[in-house]
C-alpha cells in the first residue's frame, strides 16, 4: 500500500484538535468499553452454568441471579461506551476505519442487528429465569452465542483495518473487483487472549461482589466465602491463562520484548499475586484498570507502527483548531459524565451497604448529586440546542 493512497484517504478538512490527544482518548475510552464488554462476557457465561446448579445450590441460587443481571447492565455500558473509541479512531485513522467498513459492508449491517437481537434475547433470558429455578437455558445460551458473535465481526473490522497491503487483494482478489463486502479477517491467538480476559475479570468482579455484601444481613458467610473463593480461583486462572495467550500474542507479532509490552507483563504479575491473595479486591481493581490501559496502548502501538512504516502518521494529520467543540466535549465528558457517574456510583454504594430499604431521597449525598445531575443534563441541552440552532441560523440568513 502506497502512501499517498491513504493520505488521499484522509478527511481534508483536517482534525479539530491535536492528533495525539484523540490518540490517548482513544486507549482510555477502549479500555473502558472492553472492561465492560470482558464483564458481560464472563457474567453471562458464568451465570449459564448457574442455571444448571441454581436448583439444588443455595449458593448459585443468590448468585446466578445476580450474575444475569450483572451481566445485562454490562452490555448496555458497553454499548454507549463503545461509541468513543469508534469516533476517535474515526478521526485519525479514518482511512482504516471507512476501508475496513468497505470490505466488511454486509458484516457491518449483521453486526447492528447481531447486537438488538441478542441484547433482546438477554431481557428475554433475564425474565425466564426470575423464579430462579434454572429457567431460560436455550434462550441464554442463543443470546450468549449471538452476543460472542457480534464480538467476533468487531475483532474483524479491528483486524482488517491493520492490514493496508492486504486491503487491494481483498477488495479485488486476482484483479477482479468483489463488492460483496463479506470479508472476514480473524487473528486466532489474539481473539483468544481478549476472550480470556474475560475469566480474570468476572473473577476479580466476584472478590469485589463477595466484599461488598459481607456486610450486608441478607447474605450468610458461607455464600460470602464461597464467592469470594470462586473469585480468586477464576482470576488466578483465568490471568495465567491471559498471561501465555498475551506472551504468544506478542512472540507472533515480534513485539515480546518491547518495553510496553514488558511493562504489561509485570502488571499482569503484580495482578495475579494481588488477586491470589485478596487482602483487598477494590485496589486490586485499580490495579485491573491500570492493565487495561497497557493493554489498550499496545494495540494501538501495533497499529500506530503499521501505519508509520508506511508512511502515515497520525501526527501529521492537518490540524483546524475548533476550541468550542473540544470545549463542548470535554465538559461534556468531564463534567457532566463525572457527575452522573458519580451519583449512579455513590446511589449503588448506599444501596448496597444499607440495611433493609434505602431511602434515597433522605440521603443528603445522593439527594445532592441528583439534584447536580439534573440540572447540568438540563443546563447542557439548552447549551447544545441553542448553540447549535445559533449557528444553523447564521449560517442561512
Amino acid at each position: 500500500m502506497d502512501a499517498s493512497v491513504l493520505l488521499a484517504l484522509r478527511d481534508p478538512a483536517g482534525v479539530p484538535f491535536y492528533p495525539v490527544v484523540f490518540q490517548a482518548l482513544y486507549v482510555l475510552t477502549w479500555a473502558l468499553h472492553a472492561a465492560f464488554v470482558l464483564l458481560s462476557l464472563g457474567s453471562m457465561g458464568l451465570s449459564l452454568y448457574g442455571t444448571f446448579r441454581q436448583k439444588n445450590d443455595a449458593n448459585w441460587k443468590i448468585l446466578t441471579p445476580h450474575l444475569i443481571q450483572t451481566g445485562k447492565i454490562s452490555v448496555s455500558i458497553l454499548i454507549v461506551l463503545g461509541v468513543a473509541p469508534l469516533l476517535f479512531t474515526q478521526v485519525i485513522y479514518d482511512p482504516n476505519w471507512y476501508v475496513a467498513n468497505t470490505l466488511s459492508g454486509i458484516w457491518v449491517f449483521t453486526f447492528i442487528y447481531s447486537l438488538i437481537v441478542g441484547y433482546i434475547m438477554y431481557y428475554w433470558y433475564y425474565y425466564a429465569n426470575k423464579a430462579n429455578a434454572g429457567g431460560g437455558k436455550l434462550i441464554g445460551l442463543i443470546s450468549f452465542a449471538i452476543l460472542v458473535f457480534a464480538g467476533i465481526l468487531m475483532h474483524n473490522f479491528a483486524v482488517t483495518s491493520i492490514m493496508p497491503n492486504e486491503w487491494m487483494n481483498m477488495y479485488a482478489p486476482n484483479g477482479v473487483v468483489d463488492t460483496s463486502g463479506t470479508t472476514f479477517n480473524i487473528d486466532i491467538v489474539r481473539l483468544a487472549f481478549m476472550v480470556s480476559l474475560s475469566i480474570p475479570v468476572v473473577g476479580i468482579f466476584l472478590q469485589n461482589y463477595s466484599r461488598f455484601v459481607s456486610t450486608k444481613e441478607d447474605f450468610s458467610k458461607e455464600f460470602v466465602a464461597y464467592t469470594a473463593s470462586l473469585g480468586t480461583k477464576l482470576g488466578v486462572v483465568g490471568l495465567v491463562l491471559s498471561a501465555v495467550l498475551f506472551a504468544l500474542w506478542m512472540l507472533q507479532i515480534g513485539y515480546l520484548m518491547h518495553p510496553l509490552v514488558i511493562s504489561t507483563v509485570l502488571g499482569v504479575v503484580v495482578l495475579l499475586l494481588m488477586t491470589a491473595g485478596n487482602s483487598n479486591s477494590y485496589i486490586t481493581t485499580i490495579v485491573l484498570v491500570v492493565v487495561a490501559l497497557l493493554i489498550s496502548a499496545v494495540r494501538e502501538l501495533i497499529r500506530f507502527d503499521i501505519m508509520s512504516n508506511l508512511g502515515y502518521s497520525i501526527y501529521d494529520y492537518p490540524v483546524n483548531l475548533e476550541i468550542p467543540s473540544i470545549v463542548m466535549f470535554l465538559l461534556t465528558f468531564l463534567i457532566m459524565g463525572g457527575v452522573g457517574v458519580a451519583y449512579l456510583l455513590t446511589m449503588a454504594w448506599k444501596v448496597g451497604k444499607n440495611q433493609g430499604v434505602f431511602d434515597g431521597s433522605k440521603d443528603v449525598a445522593v439527594t445532592k448529586l441528583g439534584n447536580y445531575t439534573l440540572a447540568i443534563m438540563v443546563a447542557w441541552m439548552v447549551i447544545y440546542f441553542g448553540w447549535g440552532m445559533a449557528i444553523l441560523f447564521n449560517n442561512i440568513l
